[in-house]
């Protein structure tokens, strides 16, 4: 889908990074831009100016100052609230399969909230699932039918569970997974749905090592040398999971991405001034070593 002007809306990201770097040298007006970010030559000054202003209007980054496109000195528009002051909820459940809507159900849950980075409020149970626990489960997570029996069922938690959740960021290594879980959990209990904003740990690893051919918990963990007590239980795996955040976000405030709209627009593949700066002195020095 495109914008009428010929501008597929999945290529902004892309193209407003291009336009990053190239404004890193200096302010530049519309048609000289378009002829270098498009590749649009000797078009119409006035349809050129409709283009870069389309595709970098609604972008913070950028400022239509006297004629000329030049870098914000101050994104304001990523969003004013700190990494640093907010809450999250680092997430991790096991269960008894792959599928809520199949009928899996949650045979253990840890939620550990973070703030400040320390941990200030925790919930880790084994969940009876009311069902039986698949051999291959049982092999994969070392939960049995025994150990869940007389464990707390979901509805027996929720409250629990909702004290540690609500106001927080949710976190989890594929968010989805877990948040789909909890929710199908949440509904079955009829205590209403989950809310609020959710970070997904695996994502921000695709952003953050493009080099790493596997991003599994495991794989980051020996990365980062974190220990890891016991691989897919619920509360070792949430607390790797925590240490694993907290690392990320010390690597992103180094690129400069410190607010919750920055991260936001860096998952999106649309980096910040301060970020796109040091793409640009890395490339350069690349290319420099290559001349050598």
């Amino acid at each position: 889908m495109n914008n009428g002007l010929g501008v597929r809306w999945d290529d902004l990201p892309l193209l407003r990074e291009r336009a990053v770097s190239l404004l890193l040298s200096g302010p530049a007006r519309a048609p000289a831009l378009a002829e270098r970010i498009f590749g649009w030559r000797q078009g119409p000054p006035r349809l050129a100016a409709s283009l870069v202003r389309e595709v970098l209007g609604a972008d913070p980054r950028f400022e239509l100052s006297r004629g000329r496109w030049l870098l914000s000195e101050e994104p304001a528009g990523y969003g004013s609230t700190p990494l640093r002051d907010l809450d999250f909820v680092v997430v991790d459940v096991e269960t008894t399969g792959g599928s809520p809507a199949r009928g899996d159900r949650v045979t253990e849950v840890a939620a550990l909230r973070v703030r400040g980075g320390q941990i200030v409020d925790s919930l880790e149970s084994l969940v009876n699932p009311g069902r039986p626990i698949p051999p291959s489960v049982t092999a994969l997570t070392n939960i049995t039918d025994e150990m869940v029996a007389e464990a707390p069922r979901f509805v027996d938690l929720t409250e629990s569970l909702r004290r540690v959740l609500e106001g927080a960021v949710f976190v989890a290594h594929n968010a989805g997974f877990d948040w789909r879980f909890l929710q199908s959990e949440f509904r079955r209990c009829r205590r209403g749905r989950l809310g609020g904003e959710r970070v997904c740990t695996l994502r921000l690893a695709r952003r953050l090592h493009p080099e790493l051919p596997r991003r599994s918990l495991g794989v980051l963990a020996d990365y980062y040398a974190i220990v890891v007590d016991s691989c897919h239980r619920a509360g070792s795996d949430a607390r790797a999971t925590a240490e694993l955040f907290l690392r990320f976000l010390g690597r992103l405030a180094d690129q400069g991405v410190v607010d919750w709209g920055r991260l936001q627009a860096y998952l999106r593949g649309e980096y910040p001034p301060e970020l796109a700066r040091q793409r640009k002195r890395k490339g350069e020095r690349s290319r420099e070593e290559l001349r050598h």
